[in-house]
């Protein structure tokens, strides 16, 4: 399984930062790859799941991503159940001096013939969240998610 996690310290309280990277339709607004992330189920986080959307040449990508942890104002995890790649992924957050450290993780297994491609797509993912990670940062401390 390919495997990353990586951190960053935002100035906000907890419980803010948590509440948007809890939702992720919030995920748009900081993570480039998306363009449109709706919530597709009712009821209580856990469980809930999430459609988000990412331009892909002239077609949609579309990926739905499933609740499977969900502690509040600590941690959330995901895993994909429709979508091109098999994820699981966990947003941790935590107190830091100045804020909340937040924490996202990937895993991801690929099988058969794909599992060649494994190091290719972590190291996309690693570039891309290291990419939107000052945005998020950014969009948290101007109070503008």
């Amino acid at each position: 399984m390919a495997r990353f996690e990586m951190s960053i310290v935002i100035s906000r309280s907890i419980e803010e930062v948590f509440a948007v990277l809890a939702d992720l339709t919030n995920d748009p607004k900081w993570r480039r790859e998306w363009v449109e992330g709706r919530k597709t189920s009712q009821g209580p986080l856990w469980g809930a799941r999430y459609l988000l959307v990412a331009p892909l040449l002239l077609w949609r990508l579309e990926a739905e991503y499933e609740v499977t942890q969900y502690e509040p104002n600590r941690v959330t995890a995901w895993k994909t159940v429709r979508g091109p790649l098999p994820l699981t992924f966990w947003r941790r957050v935590e107190q830091a001096d100045g804020g909340a450290r937040v924490t996202i993780g990937y895993g991801m297994e690929l099988k058969g013939a794909a599992k060649v491609l494994a190091p290719l797509a972590k190291s996309a993912g690693q570039r891309a969240l290291a990419g939107d990670f000052p945005k998020l940062k950014q969009l948290m401390e101007a109070r503008a998610l």
